[in-house]
C-alpha cells in the first residue's frame, strides 16, 4: 500500500504515482515493473526468472520465447523445440494451383471406357489431346524440390512443369516462406513479397553484363585521372623551370654587375640556394593543390556518371524481373484454363474442392504478382499511413537484422548472391528493404579498409569498389541492391542539416548538399537514409588500433532506426529535396521555411519530444533583459527516466565561459509535470548556441554513479541585440535540473515541504523529504556568488528520524543561494556486499532567494 503522503502528492503531480504491479502467470506472485516481462499473449506478465519453457523448463527471453498458436487458452511460453505446432509449410501441387491436375485418375480400362469415344465419333479433349500429360503426371513434392535445386537450363521444352514455368526459384522461396511461418515470426508490412521469379543464373548473367560496363567506365575514370595528372605535372614542371631560370638569371646578373667580396658572394649564394628551396616547396604545394582541385572536380563528374550507370542498370534489372513476372502470369493463366477444361471433360463437377483449389491458388499467385508495380515507379505522393502503422518497435525485425549481420560477416562475389542471402527469409517487401538497409548500416562502408590498390571486380570486396573509388555512395548502393530484390527505389538530392550546420545558417552553397533514398513499399514511398542510419562504435576507446589484434567481441555498435522509413513530417526537419514533390508532404514547405524549422536530431523523435510552442523557430531573440525560454514536452511515461542536460556557448568564438564564469550558470533548467523548461539569461550582447542533450537513465544506474552519455536532441540560436540590465550568474551548484522532482524520480525522495525549484523566504528554512526506501550518508553544500562555499556549508544541518530526513538552513546574509543535496543508497540484506560503498550522487538542488529585511 502506498504511503498516504505519496498518495496525496500523486493527486497533485502526475509524476508521483503508486507503484504498479501485476500477477505472474507462472508463479502467481506479484511482479513489479523492474522485474516484469510483458504484456505477452492475453495480457499476461512474467517474472524474468519465470519466463521458462512449459515443457523443458529452459530459461527464455523475449528473443526466444514462442506462444502456442493452436490453443488460444494456453498462456504458457515454449522454446522452439517444444512449441505445439502444425506441420511446417510444405510444397505440393496445390502450391501453384495444379492440385486438380495431380488428382486426375490414372489411365486404366475402366476410366478409359468413361471418356473413350465410340468408333467413328469425334474425339474428346482429354489430357493427350491437350498436350498437358506432363502436368497431369507431375512428380511429388520431394522430386519438385530436388529439380528446383538444379540449373534451369535443364528443363524439357514444350512441357508444362515447374521448369517450363520458370518458377524453380519461386518454389525455393515458397518453401523458405513455409519455414518462416513455422517459426511464428511477426510479419511487417501488408503487401506479401512475391518470391523472385528469376532463377539465379539468369540474374547473374545480367549482372555480369552490367559489371563489364562498370569495368569499362572505371577504366575510363582511371585513364582520365592519369591523363589529367600527367598534364598537371607537365604544366607545373614548365612553370617551375621558368621560375627557376628567372631567379638563376637574376643571381648571375647580380654576381656579374658588382664587385663583390668573397663573404658577400657567399651570403648571396646561400640566399640563392634558399630561394631555390622555397620555390621547390611552393611549386610542390601548388601542384598538390591543383591536383586536389582537379580530382575533386573529376570525382563529382564520376559520381554523376556512376549514378546514371546504376540508374540504367537498376531499370534493366527491374525490367528483367517484371518480364518474368508477366511471363509467369500468362503461363499460369494458360495452365489454369487447360486444367479446368481437362477436368470438365473428364467428368468432374465445377464445384469440386480440388477444382476450387486450382482457382484459389492460381488467383493468389496472380494477385501476389500484381500487388507490386511491374513497370515504371509510381509518382511521388504522401504515404498512405505512418511508420507506426507498419511497426512501433524495431525488435520485430530482430531475426531479419541478425540474418543481415550474419550475411555482412560473410563474403559474396556477386550482388545476386548477396541479395538472395539477405531476402531469403523475407515475407514482405518491407522486410526486403529492411534486410538491405541493415546490411549497409552494419557494413560500415565509411571505414572499410581496402588492402589492394586495384580491387578485382570478381572478389567479394570488388562489389564495393565504387565505395573505394568514391564514385558510389550509400544511397546509390541501396538503390542497386533494391533493384536486385525487385523493389523500386530512387536517389533524391537536396540539402541536409548535417555536420557543421548550425541554426540560422543559409543554404547558399554546396556545403550541405546531400542525397538519400525513397523506396516504394506497401503502396507508398518511404524515406531511407542509410548513411545517417549507419552503425557507429559506441565504446571506441576499446577498439584495437590499426594493425593490432584486439578482442572484437567487446566492441558494441549502434545504428539509428529513425532513418528507416522515416515519416515525411519528421524527415523535413533535416532534409530538403530540390524537387518539392519529393518532400512527400501534403503541404510542402519552402527553402526559407526549412531554414526556420527548429534544428532537431533523431533522438528528439525517438523520445517522442515536442515543442510546447507549435510555432517554435530555430533562431529566437531575447527581451531587453537578455531572457528567452525554451519549453520541451516529453511523454508522461518517460518523465521518470529521461534526464536532460544543456550547454550554452558563444556562436562566434565558441567560448563556454564569460569573464571566468561557465555560461551554464546563465541557464536554469526545471521540470514541471512533463515539461522541461530552459530559462536563459545571456550575459552580454551577441549570438549564442543552446544545445540540449538527453539520455534514458534508470535509478539504479544513477545511484551507482555510472557515467551518463548524453546525446544532442536539439539546438537553438539565441540573438541578444539589446541588453538594458545584466543578469548575475546562478550560484555555482552542480549542473543540471533544479528542483526536487529529480530526487523523487531517481531516489524515491518525496518532498514534504518545498515542491518548487525556487524558494523565496524572509527567514531560515527547513526542507523535509520522506524516504520511500533506505538512503544514507546525506551531504549538502551551500553556494553564494562571492562567498566561501566551505564556510557556508556549515550553516546546513541535517536530521533523520525514521523515514524522514530534513535539512535546516541558516542564512548569514540576504541574497541568492544554491543548495546541493547528495546521497547514496543503503544496501539491503539481499543485495551483494562488495566492501565498497556507492559513491555519493547528486540528488537535487534548490535556488533560494533570501530577503530578511
Amino acid at each position: 500500500m502506498a504511503h498516504p503522503k505519496m498518495a496525496a502528492l500523486s493527486n497533485i503531480n502526475p509524476m508521483i504515482s503508486n507503484p504498479e504491479y501485476e500477477i505472474c502467470t507462472r508463479c502467481k506472485d506479484k511482479v513489479y515493473r523492474v522485474d516484469r516481462v510483458g504484456p505477452l499473449k492475453g495480457s499476461c506478465f512474467f517474472h524474468k526468472a519465470c519466463l521458462k519453457c512449459v515443457t523443458c523448463n529452459t530459461q527464455l527471453t523475449l528473443k526466444t520465447y514462442i506462444h502456442n498458436q493452436l490453443d488460444p487458452e494456453d498462456m504458457g511460453v515454449y522454446c522452439n523445440n517444444h512449441v505445439p505446432r502444425t506441420l511446417a509449410g510444405h510444397m505440393d501441387g496445390s502450391s501453384f494451383g495444379i492440385r486438380a491436375a495431380l488428382n486426375v485418375p490414372k489411365r486404366d480400362d475402366k476410366f478409359n471406357e468413361q471418356i473413350r469415344s465410340p468408333m467413328g465419333e469425334r474425339g474428346h479433349f482429354d489430357a493427350d489431346a491437350l498436350g498437358i500429360r506432363q502436368a497431369l503426371q507431375a512428380p511429388k513434392t520431394w522430386y519438385m524440390l530436388q529439380k528446383a535445386s538444379e540449373n534451369s537450363v535443364n528443363y524439357i521444352p514444350g512441357h508444362f512443369d515447374t521448369q517450363a514455368l520458370h518458377i524453380q526459384h519461386p518454389m525455393q522461396q515458397q518453401a523458405q516462406m513455409g519455414r518462416v511461418v513455422a517459426h511464428e515470426r511477426e510479419r511487417v508490412g501488408k503487401v506479401q513479397a512475391m518470391p523472385l521469379p528469376l532463377d539465379a543464373q539468369t540474374q547473374v548473367q545480367m549482372e555480369m553484363r552490367h559489371r563489364n560496363e562498370e569495368d569499362k567506365l572505371y577504366r575510363t575514370f582511371q585513364k582520365e585521372r592519369a591523363t589529367k595528372s600527367t598534364e598537371i605535372q607537365k604544366q607545373i614542371d614548365i612553370e617551375w623551370e621558368l621560375e627557376l631560370e628567372r631567379i638563376s638569371h637574376e643571381f648571375d646578373e647580380e654576381m656579374r654587375r658588382r664587385n663583390i667580396s668573397p663573404e658577400e658572394q657567399k651570403r648571396m649564394t646561400v640566399r640563392h640556394q634558399r630561394d631555390r628551396e622555397h620555390l621547390e616547396q611552393f611549386m610542390t604545394l601548388k601542384r598538390e593543390k591543383v591536383k586536389r582541385d582537379m580530382m575533386k572536380k573529376m570525382l563529382d563528374q564520376e559520381r554523376h556518371l556512376t549514378t546514371e550507370m546504376v540508374d540504367k542498370h537498376a531499370d534493366e534489372m527491374l525490367d528483367l524481373i517484371n518480364k518474368k513476372k508477366i511471363e509467369i502470369q500468362i503461363q499460369q493463366n494458360q495452365l489454369i484454363k487447360m486444367q479446368n477444361l481437362s477436368i470438365n471433360d473428364s467428368g468432374f463437377s465445377a464445384h469440386n474442392n480440388n477444382h476450387s483449389q486450382v482457382q484459389v491458388n492460381g488467383s493468389a499467385m496472380i494477385n501476389a504478382l500484381n500487388d507490386y508495380p511491374t513497370s515504371k515507379p509510381p509518382p511521388p505522393r504522401p504515404p498512405q499511413g505512418s511508420k507506426a502503422d507498419l511497426y512501433n518497435d524495431p525488435v520485430v525485425f530482430e531475426e531479419l537484422d541478425q540474418q543481415a549481420i550474419s550475411v555482412a560477416q560473410g563474403n559474396q562475389s556477386t550482388f545476386t548472391e548477396l541479395v538472395r542471402q539477405l531476402i531469403q527469409n523475407c515475407v514482405t517487401d518491407v522486410e526486403k528493404a529492411r534486410a538491405i538497409f541493415r546490411w549497409i548500416t552494419v557494413k560500415n562502408l565509411n571505414t572499410m579498409q581496402f588492402e589492394a590498390e586495384d580491387v578485382n571486380a570478381d572478389t567479394p570486396m570488388g562489389l564495393l569498389r565504387g565505395i573505394k573509388h568514391g564514385t558510389e555512395s550509400y544511397h546509390v548502393l541501396f538503390k542497386r541492391l533494391c533493384s536486385y530484390a525487385g523493389l523500386h527505389c530512387v536517389v533524391i538530392r537536396g540539402y541536409s542539416k548535417s555536420a557543421g550546420y548550425l541554426p540560422g545558417m543559409k543554404f547558399e552553397d554546396k556545403r550541405f548538399r546531400n542525397t538519400w533514398n525513397a523506396v516504394f513499399l506497401d503502396g507508398s514511398w518511404r524515406f531511407v537514409q542509410c548513411n545517417w542510419g549507419a552503425r557507429h562504435l559506441v565504446n571506441a576507446k576499446d577498439a584495437p588500433k590499426p594493425g593490432e589484434k584486439g578482442n572484437v567481441d567487446n566492441l558494441r555498435y549502434e545504428y539509428d532506426d529513425h532513418y528507416f522509413l522515416t515519416d515525411p513530417e519528421q524527415f523535413i526537419y533535416e532534409f530538403f529535396p530540390k524537387q518539392k514533390e519529393w518532400q512527400l508532404l501534403r503541404n510542402p514547405v519552402s527553402l526559407e521555411q526549412f531554414e526556420k524549422l527548429p534544428f532537431v536530431r533523431s533522438l528528439f523523435f525517438k523520445y517522442g519530444l515536442k515543442f510546447a510552442d507549435e510555432q517554435q523557430i530555430a533562431v529566437v531573440v531575447t527581451d531587453k533583459t537578455g531572457a528567452v525560454t525554451l519549453n520541451i514536452l516529453m511523454p508522461p511515461y518517460l518523465v521518470a527516466h529521461l534526464v536532460f542536460h544543456y550547454n550554452l556557448r558563444m556562436l562566434d568564438n565558441e567560448k563556454e565561459d564569460y569573464e571566468g564564469v561557465n555560461m551554464r550558470r546563465y541557464v536554469m533548467q526545471t521540470l514541471v509535470g512533463n515539461s522541461v523548461i530552459f530559462k536563459v539569461h545571456t550575459p552580454t550582447v551577441g549570438s549564442y548556441i543552446l544545445d540540449v542533450f538527453a539520455n534514458l537513465v534508470s535509478a539504479g544506474e544513477y545511484m551507482t554513479g555510472q557515467p551518463m552519455r548524453f546525446k544532442s536532441v536539439c539546438k537553438m540560436k539565441i540573438n541578444c541585440e539589446h541588453l538594458e540590465r545584466c543578469m548575475v550568474p546562478l550560484p555555482n551548484c552542480a549542473s543540471g535540473e533544479w528542483g526536487p522532482l529529480k530526487a523523487y524520480k531517481l531516489f524515491g525522495l518525496i518532498p514534504m515541504t518545498h515542491e518548487e525549484a525556487v524558494i523565496n523566504t524572509s527567514k531560515d528554512i527547513e526542507i523535509k523529504f520522506r524516504m520511500s526506501h533506505p538512503l544514507s550518508d546525506f551531504m549538502t553544500t551551500l553556494h553564494q556568488n562571492g562567498a566561501d562555499d566551505k564556510n557556508l556549508s556549515k550553516n546546513v544541518h541535517r536530521r533523520m528520524s525514521d523515514d524522514i530526513v530534513s535539512f535546516k538552513v541558516d542564512f548569514p546574509n540576504d541574497g541568492q543561494y544554491g543548495l546541493d543535496i547528495y546521497t547514496r543508497e543503503t544496501l539491503t540484506e539481499e543485495q551483494p556486499r562488495t566492501g565498497e560503498k556507492h559513491l555519493l550522487t547528486h540528488c537535487c538542488k534548490y535556488l533560494i532567494n533570501v530577503k530578511k529585511r
